[in-house]
C-alpha cells in the first residue's frame, strides 16, 4: 500500500495551500481580533480562545501575497498545536478551508533545497479533480508550506516575537 500524507487544504487570495495536519489543532470561525500597537504587519493581533490568549498571524501578509487586510466572508483561523509554534498559542488567518485530505506520496514533488528554504515550501501537491466524470482528470497544484519553519524563522531572524 502506498504511503499517504494528511494535509489541511486551504485558500489564500485564490491560491491553494496545504499544511501538515499534525501542526493544526483546530479550525475556528473568524472572530474579532484585538490589534497590538507597533506589531509587525503580519501580526494581526490576539484573540481570547476559550480563555487562552492566541497570537493571530495574517498568513497572506507573511507570504507576501498582498498587503494585510481585506476580509472575505469565509475566513477561518487555523489554530496550531503549541509544539509547532515553539510553545506559543498561534493561529493563522486563511481565506477559506477546503478540506482535510490524504495525498498519496507519488502525488507530491519536493522542491529544490535552495528554493524551498527561501519560500518555506515543503513541496507541491498535485490533486486530481473531476475523477469519474468520464473526462480527463484535472490537476490542481497546491503549495505545501512548512509552517514550523515559517514560525521558526520569525523568531530567529528577529522579525519580532510570535
Amino acid at each position: 500500500m502506498a504511503a499517504t500524507i494528511d494535509v489541511v487544504e486551504f485558500e489564500i487570495k485564490n491560491s491553494l495551500y496545504a499544511l501538515d495536519i499534525g501542526v493544526a489543532r483546530e479550525i475556528v470561525e473568524m472572530m474579532p481580533i484585538t490589534p497590538i500597537p507597533r506589531a509587525p504587519p503580519y501580526l494581526a493581533g490576539i484573540i481570547n480562545l476559550r480563555g487562552e490568549l492566541t497570537n493571530i498571524i495574517d498568513l497572506a501578509s507573511l507570504l507576501d501575497q498582498v498587503p494585510a487586510g481585506g476580509v472575505s466572508g469565509n475566513q477561518k483561523i487555523i489554530v496550531l498545536v503549541p509544539e509547532a509554534a515553539g510553545g506559543s498559542n498561534i493561529g493563522i488567518i486563511v481565506d477559506e478551508v477546503h478540506s482535510v485530505i490524504k495525498v498519496p506520496e507519488e502525488d507530491t514533488e519536493t522542491m529544490d533545497e535552495s528554493f524551498s528554504s527561501a519560500a518555506y515550501i515543503k513541496g507541491i501537491i498535485k490533486l486530481s479533480r473531476g475523477e469519474g466524470s468520464g473526462r480527463q482528470a484535472e490537476k490542481d497544484l497546491v503549495v505545501w508550506i512548512d509552517v514550523p519553519k515559517i514560525l521558526g524563522d520569525l523568531v530567529t531572524r528577529g522579525r519580532g516575537p510570535v
